[in-house]
């Protein structure tokens, strides 16, 4: 056991950057070669074929089933000219991953042979199995048919010579099976409540677009320090580890020098998105040793997740040519930081307006303070909504801790926006606050420009934070689909403005002038949602008790917040705003709680069997050891002096030995916990046995394996430890 450890920590240590073939063209010239663009489009298309496509999608229209077959055409040949065999319909079950069925472009030419063939059927439809994802019981085992449908508003690509076609997933009986189905009706539901309030400021106004702009947060391990722990491979963290003497502490990872090897990745990651039409732009290091960052450029919500949810992916495959793994667990060290995925999150209407950013003009400024008010009254509203939308097993570890937003949703705004938002909240009048842009700060140093200041500060402890002309759910975990936040929050916006629009209505019938009636609503909405302004530090224990007084919702038990997709504000809201009906909701949640039971189970499962068979041994061998070096002290010197000289080896006998017999007796609490709580049939209640029974236990059984580690001989330790992972060689 040693020597493999020590094999396998001298290979990681061995490593070197792998070269990477760097295209000679600039990134412009090869972008979105994997992508099936207007541009591809356009070449391949027949003209009337490509109109009716992009009329479709710029107008969200359906699109003539008469054209399928055309464009399938266009799409094949284009497919087959850049070496793909196969085709698939790309979705997003409700795993947190992707799923794909690859089919041949073969069919039989009635002469013995084969003829490539791709057709709009093929093209517009596919059935997978819709019994074997999670789905909440809408499909019993025996009940096997579902649906993808092709998406128009994503564009297909290419990945490993296979056609990729955007999809949604769907029950055979018609419900979502998936994250697209609802956050395209949440994006549908948020463009027409929107656009029908910028039309008090704009009568050109057609559509109002979500904007997403995700960073992704992740950790990268060498490959073979990774294949030595059976827990990172099984659960995506480590079970067990003491924390390394030197970690984060000095604050030397941030934004420091890239190591050549992470450097090497991060190119090769950033061809390979950028083929796929991915625009990565920011990249650097994290906090934490080994962890990084990057992000891409705004796009439209639903085409951004697509992106978000490729690169998982690819980041996975490029980091193997790396010899990397790619851990997107939210905790998976202890006593470090953990990962996000920072959801930046804006609205702009179709002629160019930017909705969350202050304008020139008051007309503008009134417009930018109407949809902030009403984010702000809906994120109070649906506070415990929005929290249950990014909970999981996984990110409960990184919620709450000094490292991440705490698991009570506040909004921060700062101080100037803070400042006009009271000023309009206790006004009587209709007179218009000016909001003010970037000021210039010098620093009166002759070699430094002036640096433009922006009107807000940043608050890293807040989980919903207005950061200049955007929203930035913080919240989100770093193995997320953004899409499970994103329906939550854009349906929820859709609900406030759909009630807002009709309360100014009212107003204006009843004879009072837009701007009393816009400010008079403003003002009501700036009241009923003070409680969920906060500016202050979120991770203060003063915070959690004033939330509590303010009536927000600080559930932190995982299970218990899943409960509010199912509380009647919620079934209301996503029901008005047609995102889900209360039989997806409810199926929903059964799938929250089984997740949450899996991978408690599991992790359960991988623990038990690593104290058991692999630290056990190793201490009991250790021990072994001691012993028989105490019977040779005590012979080589007889009597007092050799008592004395064993006794510190004697002393660490009965350290281990506790630590041992405390192991084995939780790992046992711990399996008959899991046996009773798996007799239990109800989902929601066998999750809470898992959460309260099961969970708790990983921690206690982990305390005693790192003391472990500490006192036994390092040669002999079976596992890589964190300050041989924590740190790229």
């Amino acid at each position: 056991m040693s020597s493999l450890r020590f094999k396998v920590v001298e290979e990681a240590s061995n490593r070197k950057a792998v070269p990477v073939e760097i295209p000679a063209e600039r990134p412009e010239t090869y972008y979105g070669e994997h992508v099936f663009n207007r541009a591809k489009m356009y070449e391949y298309l027949p003209l009337d074929t490509y109109r009716a496509l992009v009329d479709a999608i710029d107008n969200k229209k359906p699109l003539p089933l008469a054209i399928a077959d055309s464009v399938a055409a266009g799409m094949k040949q284009w497919a087959i000219d850049n070496g793909a065999r196969h085709y698939t319909h790309w979705f997003q079950p409700l795993t947190e991953t992707t799923a794909e069925k690859h089919d041949a472009f073969v069919e039989h030419n009635g002469k013995g042979g084969i003829v490539e063939e791709f057709s709009g059927k093929l093209l517009v439809q596919q059935e997978p199995d819709a019994s074997s994802f999670p789905n909440g019981g809408i499909r019993n085992t025996f009940e096997a048919r579902g649906y993808s449908a092709w998406d128009i508003s994503s564009p297909a690509f290419i990945m490993e010579n296979t056609l990729c076609i955007p999809t949604i997933f769907i029950s055979y009986t018609g419900e979502s099976l998936d994250y697209k189905t609802p956050l395209l009706r949440a994006l549908a539901a948020v463009d027409k409540a929107g656009t029908a309030v910028s039309r008090y400021f704009d009568k050109d106004v057609k559509h109002v677009q979500s904007n997403l702009g995700w960073e992704q947060e992740y950790f990268l391990v060498d490959e073979a320090l990774y294949d030595a722990r059976p827990d990172l491979v099984m659960t995506g963290r480590t079970l067990m580890g003491h924390e390394s003497a030197k970690n984060q502490q000095l604050d030397d990872h941030y934004f420091g020098a890239i190591p050549s090897r992470v450097q090497a990745f991060m190119l090769d990651l950033e061809i390979e998105a950028h083929k796929l039409g991915i625009p990565l732009k920011t990249r650097h290091n994290e906090v934490a040793p080994n962890q990084f960052e990057f992000a891409p450029i705004y796009e439209e919500t639903n085409l951004a997740n697509d992106h978000n949810m490729l690169i998982m992916s690819v980041m996975g495959e490029v980091a193997r040519r790396h010899n990397f793994r790619v851990l997107l667990h939210e905790k998976p060290f202890a006593g470090i930081n953990g990962s996000g995925k920072h959801n930046n999150w804006s609205l702009s209407t179709d002629t160019g307006t930017l909705l969350f950013a202050p304008g020139k003009t008051p007309t503008d400024n009134l417009q930018f303070i109407t949809f902030v008010a009403n984010v702000m009254a809906a994120v109070h509203r649906h506070n415990a909504l929005l929290k249950a939308s990014i909970m999981s097993a996984t990110n409960t570890h990184r919620l709450g801790a000094n490292e991440a937003p705490p698991a009570i949703i506040s909004i921060f705004t700062g101080s100037q926006l803070a400042e006009i938002l009271s000023k309009i909240e206790k006004s009587d009048n209709d007179e218009l606050v000016a909001i003010g842009g970037k000021e210039q700060l010098s620093l009166d140093l002759p070699q430094i420009p002036q640096l433009m200041i922006d009107n807000t500060d940043r608050n890293r402890t807040s989980p919903f934070a207005f950061t200049g002309n955007r929203f930035e759910f913080r919240a989100v975990g770093s193995s997320a689909n953004c899409a499970s936040a994103m329906i939550a929050l854009n349906a929820a916006v859709a609900e406030q403005l759909t009630e807002f629009k009709n309360k100014v209505d009212a107003r204006l019938e009843a004879g009072e002038n837009l701007t009393h009636a816009l400010l008079a609503e403003i003002r009501s909405l700036l009241q009923q949602s003070s409680p969920i302004h906060f500016d202050g530090n979120g991770y203060s224990d003063e915070w959690k008790v004033e939330a509590a007084r303010r009536g927000l919702d600080c559930e932190t038990n995982p299970v218990l917040m899943f409960d509010a997709y199912l509380r009647p504000s919620s079934v209301e809201m996503f029901t008005k705003t047609g995102v889900m009906t209360p039989v997806e909701l409810e199926a929903r949640n059964e799938v929250k709680w089984e997740m949450y039971t899996k991978k408690i189970q599991i992790e359960a499962r991988v623990l038990g069997d690593l104290a058991i068979n692999h630290i056990l041994p190793v201490a009991t061998r250790y021990m072994s050891i001691l012993l028989d070096n105490m019977v040779k002290i005590r012979n080589l010197f007889p009597g007092k002096k050799g008592e004395e000289l064993s006794e510190m080896d004697a002393d660490t006998v009965e350290t281990i030995m506790n630590h041992c017999r405390f192991i084995k007796t939780e790992v046992a609490r711990m399996v008959q916990a899991r046996k009773e709580a798996n007799r239990i049939t109800n989902e929601r209640e066998k999750a809470m046995a898992y959460s309260l029974n099961v969970a708790p236990c990983l921690e206690t059984i982990r305390h005693h394996i790192d003391k472990l580690e500490l006192m036994v001989d390092n040669e002999m330790w079976p596992l890589p430890k964190y300050r041989e992972l924590l740190f790229i060689r």
